[in-house]
């Protein structure tokens, strides 16, 4: 509920300040975005913290596969 007012209060200022558009359509614009933000934003940083571990892991077994080929 926060989320949508303070982007409809935003997306409205946005939009009263531009003058395209009124401050209303600007609130609509807002509160969507507010709301489509919340949910595509813990999505898309949960996917990319996932890829860095398996980044990670793809690298350590390659470093651990090399360093076993290693004769000393």
């Amino acid at each position: 509920m926060m989320t949508t007012t303070t982007g409809a209060l935003v997306g409205g200022a946005i939009g009263s300040v531009s003058g395209d558009r009124g401050a209303a359509a600007g609130a609509m614009i807002g509160a969507v975005t507010a709301n489509v933000l919340s949910v595509a934003l813990p999505v898309a940083v949960t996917y990319a913290v996932g890829w860095a571990v398996l980044q990670g892991a793809a690298g350590l077994t390659r470093r651990l596969r090399d360093d076993a080929r290693l004769v000393y």
